[in-house]
């Protein structure tokens, strides 16, 4: 890692693992003078495959689905605004991102794109049949990143 640190990624799910994160990101950019970027990665809705059969295409076959999607933006970006303006300190230039698709990646990408020094991420502490079914966003942003990784261990949930 080359220091000083100038840019730290906070991947946030609204979840209070994340916020506890994010204290921890925050404390780190009042430290290093960084700028703080806050992204919430939204899920992509599934298509069926037979769906791009459609002539008209897919709001043919999902009426209104692209106005859903820009409405689960909106509010995703709305929700990391009210983050920055309730949980940060002032003094912290931060940033809001929002990008649709699996959050691993999503985070990896968004490391990448913006060229962030560090990404500081929760846990989340899940245990057994949780961990097995689902695994770990953070593990995989671990994996996927050439970033460094700062992952910061939140009570588990059981």
């Amino acid at each position: 890692m080359l220091l000083p640190i100038k840019k730290i990624l906070s991947p946030t799910d609204f979840s209070d693992p994340s916020y506890e994160a994010l204290k921890i990101a925050s404390e780190l950019a009042l430290n290093f003078n960084a700028r703080l970027y806050l992204a919430h990665i939204v899920p992509e809705i599934p298509h069926p495959y037979w769906a791009i059969q459609f002539p008209d295409g897919r709001e043919a076959y999902e009426p209104g689905l692209s106005e859903y999607e820009e409405a689960l933006h909106a509010r995703a970006l709305e929700k990391l605004e009210e983050v920055i303006r309730e949980r940060l300190p002032k003094e912290i230039e931060s940033h809001a991102i929002v990008r649709k698709g699996e959050a691993a990646n999503g985070i990896a990408r968004v490391a990448e794109d913006e060229r962030m020094d560090l990404i500081v991420i929760a846990t989340h502490g899940m245990t057994g049949w949780r961990q097995i079914a689902f695994g770990s966003v953070t593990e995989r942003v671990v994996r996927l990143s050439g970033r460094p990784v700062l992952t910061i261990h939140a009570p588990r949930i059981l």
